[in-house]
Parts: structure tokens; sequence; C-alpha cells
């Protein structure tokens, strides 16, 4: 049995916590903003798609296929960022810490100033169950923002395959077919496009964020090596290393998938049997193939393509800074 959606519930709780799911009240107050409505934009479409599936078997087995692998990776990537986060903060929660008045140094999960005296173990255990609050949000709003992005660039996959699935079908190429087929390209660049115009500054503070964090964490794995506290300090850094890493990956991962699927367009318009089509009719399937050889993209900041040479790029730069810094030390 389909489930009808491709957020899963997963998502649609995090995203309604976080106060950026329609039809909950606070949302209202942020409706004015751009990106809020490029959102409900997106997923109005998604809708739209889903609705069209109906008892078509083809559309809605690839629709409902995307929507299943997608909702197994989110709930994969919200798990492991929740891991993560856990595994860098269970060593100072399970900490048996004295607190008195003569008490030097308190480990604390954040280093930051405070406006009032810890000299209590209320005190101490309120602040850190605050921060381990903050801790887990941050890491679970990092993780819905990756997983949301997945998730829309497989719909988008599905789409595409129904496309191709439509230009590879046997038999003469008739007109409304044509129209439907176009309809359906114009439906995907459209929707590529809102999902570029989102998240194309999300992808540019996430590479500026993942590159300073990959090597501050690379610099810090290595240099505990040997110290007393090595074990505690790499098991607590190495996960966060592993989905910085994994965020990097899953946005460069995306635009190198968009980039292929929408080439693999153009090529199943020309393996078409367009041959066997009027020549008034042949020549509206240009359209289709002269749109695909510009490519569906995913940027970041508009100045660079997401692809998997962009993530290789990330880690080298990370890799260099991680030598002038040990070089420094």
């Amino acid at each position: 049995m389909t489930s009808g959606r491709t957020i899963n519930r997963t998502i649609e709780l995090l995203l309604t916590a976080f106060g950026v799911w329609p039809g909950i009240s606070c949302v209202l107050l942020y409706s004015v903003v751009e990106c809020f409505g490029e959102f409900i934009g997106i997923l109005t479409t998604m809708t739209e798609d889903w609705s069209y599936c109906g008892d078509n078997g083809v559309v809605l087995h690839e629709t409902a296929r995307k929507a299943k692998l997608s909702s197994r990776i989110c709930n994969g990537l919200i798990i492991l960022h929740t891991i993560a986060a856990f595994a860098y903060v269970v060593g100072i929660l399970l900490a048996d810490v004295d607190v008195t008045d003569r008490t030097a140094e308190l480990p604390f999960m954040m280093k930051m100033e405070y406006p009032f005296v810890i000299d209590t173990l209320r005190k101490y255990r309120l602040v850190l169950a605050t921060q381990f609050m903050y801790v887990m949000v941050c890491s679970l709003g990092a993780g819905l923002f990756n997983a949301v992005f997945l998730t829309l660039t497989l719909h988008i996959g599905g789409q595409i395959n129904i496309l191709l699935y439509w230009l590879s079908e046997a038999g003469p190429i008739e007109i409304a077919r044509i129209t439907k087929i176009i309809q359906k390209h114009q439906k995907i660049i459209s929707f590529s496009e809102k999902i570029e115009n989102l998240y194309s500054y999300i992808a540019l503070l996430h590479f500026a964020s993942n590159t300073i964090m990959i090597c501050s964490l690379a610099f810090l794995i290595v240099t505990t090596i040997g110290s007393p506290d090595a074990t505690e300090q790499i098991i607590r850094s190495l996960l966060f290393y592993a989905v910085t890493n994994l965020e990097a990956f899953i946005f460069c991962f995306a635009g190198e998938y968009l980039s292929n699927k929408s080439t693999a367009i153009g090529n199943a318009a020309y393996n078409s049997d367009w041959y066997d089509m009027k020549s008034t009719d042949s020549r509206t399937l240009l359209f289709i193939i002269v749109r695909s050889q510009r490519k569906l993209r995913f940027t970041v900041g508009k100045m660079m393509d997401l692809s998997l040479e962009c993530f290789t790029n990330i880690m080298k730069a990370s890799g260099s800074y991680l030598s002038v810094l040990l070089a420094m030390k």
C-alpha cells in the first residue's frame, strides 16, 4: 500500500517543530518571507505530482518508489545526526563533577561566559541541560535541511524517469503525447529552479562552514593522538567529522545527480521514434532536445555548480588548510 506522499512523517514533524510547515499558526508570521513562499510552491508541486498519478501504474510506481527511498534515507540521516550530537556530549553528561565554590574549571559542552556564578550542582545541571538541547536542535536542524534537499532531488529524479518512460514508449508519437511530454519537461525545469533559488545560498553557507569544520575537526583528531584522553576526544570528534563530510557530499551528489538526469532527457528524445512522425510534429520534439542541452543544475551561491568535482575541491582545500595548521603548531 502506497503512502501517497513524498515527505515522510519524521520530516513533517521536524518541519512543524521548526515552524516551516504549511497550515500551522506560527507559519503565518513568516508567510511574507520569499523563501518560505518558494518552499510552499515546491510542496504544492509535489502534491500535484501525486494527484496526477491516479491509477497510472508506471507514474504511481515511480513516484512511490522515490518516496520510499527518500523516506529511508531521511530517517537514516536524522538518526545519524542525533547519534553524532549525542556522542559529542555524552562524556560530559555522564561525568561525575563536584560543584563547589572552589571548583576551578567545570566541563561544559560549549565554552562560553555566563552572567552568573555557577556554584551549585543544580545551576550546573541546568546549564548542561540547556546546552544539550541547543546542540540537539542545531544537529537536527542541519539534518533536516539535508534530508529535505535530498528528498526534493530524488523527487525530481523520479519525475524525470517518468518523462524518459514516455519518450521511450513504443508506437508513433502523436502531437497530444508530445504536448504532454513538453509540459512535463517544463514543470521539471520550473521545479528545479525553485529548489535552486531556495537552497543556493544555504549551500554556500554549508560549504563555507563545512570546509572550516572538516579542517578543524581533522586538526583536533590529529593533535590529540598520543595524549592521555586521546580515545575520548577521537570518539567525540570522529562522528561529527563523518557527518560534516556527509553533509558536503549530499549537496554535491544532488547536483551531480540532477545534471546527469537532465542530460538523459535529450538522449531519450533523440533515441525515440521521431523518424516515424510527421515532419511538422518531429520538429516539435527538437524543443526538448535543444532545451536538454542546457543542464539543470544546483549551484553554490550562484557561483559554481554542485558536483562531485566540487566535493573533491572541498576535501583538497580542507587538507591544505590542515597542513598549514600542523606546520604552524
